[in-house]
């Protein structure tokens, strides 16, 4: 990981500046917040979050590039393709900078939206060159692995080897994982550097600080997390009723941490953001993503919007610095929502 000496300003995109901190070992220098386009790519799908405004989607990319951020974070399996098209859609109307685009692979899906993890060469490559085509671009910035197989079998390596050959291909220009284990980072590191890895984070999700955060700052490896709000339950948006209400085909109505005892504690935590929040004039949310960003270890946080207004409120997060003080607070209301 690089020191704060090391961070830069990013040029312009758009109309705002932000710094940038380099992931891992590549030539890749990005801004503390990624835009997520999870969400965006609609329903109809076994892991979507209901209905979707494919003209919101494109507002949300274009406000968070205006904003300053400089990368996309997608997935072939996000919408079942649909994501990918939409990000190619917002970027051909963009008269900025172009931002990188990541995206990822292993996930395949049948007629009805069913979902399977397929590890072959043959597969890979497949899933590379549909990417490529709904995405428009002749390169991908960042190829991930979007889980390890089940079995933890071969497969693992097999597919990291196909993820290494397309990088010599000039394919994609830099390789990563997600959702990896420490145990599964090695056994990949054998065989090709590993870029930067992909897991979840949020203040109550914070399995990876004990190993895999220090394996991959000792590693010199990206981190870049995903859900730092807990999948939307950290913004402030969320209530009591809104969880209810949640449609059938968003996921998150079969979360726990969506639904009772849980469901209470996490929106106390909210509030207590929103105190902290307050003396910067800044959202829950926003807090919820700086304090993920307090760790060196990690380079950059995925945070997504379906509109511009949610994007407005979010994406300058990275500005954010949280004090001691104010770290050691969320702390305490932290551990009484995650208490079981």
């Amino acid at each position: 990981m690089i020191a704060p000496a090391n961070l830069a300003v990013a040029p312009l995109v758009g109309r705002i500046g932000m710094e940038t901190r380099r992931l891992g070992i590549s030539d890749l220098k990005i801004t503390p917040v990624g835009f997520g386009a999870w969400a965006i790519g609609g329903p109809g799908w076994e892991f979507a979050w209901g209905p979707q405004d494919d003209a919101d989607s494109v507002a949300a990319i274009h406000r968070a590039l205006e904003l300053g951020v400089n990368w996309i974070d997608t997935a072939a399996v996000y919408g079942t393709g649909h994501s990918e098209e939409v990000v190619a859609r917002a970027l051909k109307d963009w008269r900025g900078s172009r931002p990188y685009v990541f995206t990822k692979c292993v996930l395949r899906w049948d007629e009805k939206g069913k979902i399977d993890k397929v590890f072959s060469p043959d597969s890979i490559r497949s899933e590379c060159e549909d990417s490529l085509r709904r995405l428009q671009a002749e390169v991908i910035d960042l190829y991930q692995i979007h889980w390890p197989p089940d079995d933890n079998g071969p497969a693992l390596e097999e597919s990291w080897q196909t993820l290494g050959a397309l990088q010599k291909e000039g394919k994609v220009r830099w390789i990563g994982v997600s959702n990896f284990n420490v145990e599964q980072l090695k056994r990949a590191e054998k065989i090709a550097t590993i870029t930067s890895l992909q897991p979840p984070y949020s203040m109550i999700r914070r399995s990876i600080e004990k190993e895999i955060l220090p394996h991959c700052q000792q590693q010199g490896i990206g981190v870049i997390v995903y859900a730092p709000m807990a999948s939307g339950l950290l913004t402030g948006a969320m209530t009591s009723e809104r969880a209810a209400a949640l449609p059938s085909d968003d996921f998150r109505s079969r979360n726990p941490e969506f639904r009772e005892p849980r469901l209470s504690k996490n929106l106390a935590l909210v509030e207590r953001l929103r105190q902290v929040g307050a003396r910067h004039g800044r959202t829950p949310g926003e807090v919820a993503i700086a304090w993920t960003l307090r760790r060196p270890a990690v380079t950059g946080a995925i945070v997504g919007a379906r509109n511009a207004k949610q994007a407005e409120g979010v994406m300058r997060a990275g500005d954010l610095k949280l004090s001691a003080e104010e770290i050691a607070e969320i702390e305490g209301a932290a551990a009484l929502a995650t208490a079981r």
